[in-house]
C-alpha cells in the first residue's frame, strides 16, 4: 500500500512539475520565441502556440459546437474518444500479448528458433508505423469471413498489437530464461518434463519481468491505436479528434490541446491498469534468482 501511494504521489508531482515548467516557459521565453540567425532555437510561446493550462482546462467545459443548445461539451467529446481508443488499445494489447507470450515460449523451447526469430522481432520495430497502417487497412479491407467484413477498428487493433507484442515477447523470454541453473538442474534430476518445469519454475520466475513489459506494452498499444486512427481515418477515437481539433487550431488552439491532454491521460490510465496485474501476481515478485 505504501508503495502504491508513493507511486501515485510521484505521478501527481510529475504532473504539477510539468504544468509549472509549461507556465515558466511562457513567462520567460518571448512570445515570438528565440531565433539564432534563421534558426528558431526556442518555440513561440504566445497564446496561439502555447495556451495557458487553465485556458485548456476551461475549454473542457465549453460546448463542442458553438451556439448549440444541447450539444456535448469538449470534455465529453474527449472522454468519449478516449474510451473508444482505450477499448481498441486494450484489444490490441491482448492480441499482442498472446502472440508475444506464444512466441517467447517457442523461442525458449527451441534455441534454434530463438536465434533465427529474435533478430527479426527486433528489426520489426524499426519499420515506421505510419507506413504499416495503410497496408493493414488495405489488406484487411479484402477480408470477409462468414458474412463479416473487415472493419476500420479492426485495423486499428491489429496495428496496436504490432507495438504491444514486442516488449511482451522480449520480457517474457527474459523471464522464462531467468531461473538459476541449479533450479533447472533440480527439476531435471526429479525427472520433471518441460511442461512441469514451465508451470512450476519458469512461469513464476517470469512474472517480475513480465509485469514491467506489459506496462510498457500498454502505453505502446495506446500510441499505436492513436497513430492508427490518424493514419486510417478511423472515426470515434481520440486520434481522429486530435486531427479535427487541429484543423481549427488557428482560431482555437486550446481545443487541440484538450485532445492531446486526453491522449496523455489515456496512456497513463492504460499503464496504471497494469498495476492490477501486478497486485494479482505479487506473490511471485521475488521469484527471480
Amino acid at each position: 500500500m505504501a508503495g502504491r501511494t508513493r507511486a501515485l504521489l510521484t505521478a501527481v508531482a510529475a504532473f504539477v512539475l510539468l504544468v509549472a515548467v509549461w507556465e515558466l516557459v511562457k513567462l520567460v521565453v518571448p512570445d515570438e520565441g528565440v531565433l539564432l540567425g534563421d534558426t528558431r532555437v526556442l518555440p513561440r510561446t504566445d497564446d496561439a502556440a502555447m495556451p495557458h493550462v487553465w485556458t485548456v482546462l476551461a475549454r473542457l467545459a465549453e460546448p463542442e459546437v458553438a451556439g448549440a443548445a444541447a450539444g456535448r461539451t469538449v470534455g465529453a467529446a474527449v472522454a468519449s474518444g478516449a474510451l473508444f481508443t482505450l477499448g481498441l488499445a486494450m484489444g490490441g494489447l491482448l492480441l499482442g500479448g498472446v502472440l508475444g507470450v506464444l512466441l517467447a515460449l517457442a523461442m525458449q523451447r527451441s534455441g534454434l528458433l530463438e536465434r533465427a526469430a529474435l533478430p527479426y522481432v527486433v528489426a520489426s520495430q524499426t519499420v515506421p508505423l505510419i507506413a504499416i497502417a495503410p497496408l493493414v487497412a488495405g489488406w484487411g479491407g479484402r477480408i470477409a469471413i462468414l458474412g463479416w467484413s473487415w472493419q476500420p477498428w479492426a485495423s486499428v487493433m491489429v496495428i496496436s498489437s504490432y507495438l504491444a507484442f514486442f516488449p511482451i515477447a522480449v520480457g517474457m523470454l527474459r523471464g522464462l530464461t531467468s531461473p538459476a541453473r541449479a533450479d533447472v538442474e533440480l527439476f531435471t534430476a526429479l525427472a520433471a518434463g518441460w511442461w512441469t518445469t514451465l508451470l512450476r519454475l519458469r512461469l513464476p520466475a517470469s512474472v517480475p519481468h513480465l509485469v514491467p513489459a506489459v506496462r510498457l506494452a500498454a502505453a505502446a498499444a495506446v500510441v499505436g491505436a492513436i497513430v492508427a486512427e490518424i493514419s486510417t481515418g478511423t472515426r470515434g477515437g481520440i486520434g481522429r479528434l486530435i486531427i479535427e481539433y487541429a484543423q481549427s487550431a488557428t482560431g482555437d488552439p486550446s481545443r487541440m490541446y484538450t485532445a492531446i491532454l486526453g491522449a496523455a491521460v489515456l496512456g497513463l490510465v492504460a499503464a496504471g491498469a497494469v498495476g492490477l496485474l501486478d497486485v494479482v501476481l505479487r506473490r511471485y515478485r521475488g521469484s527471480v534468482s
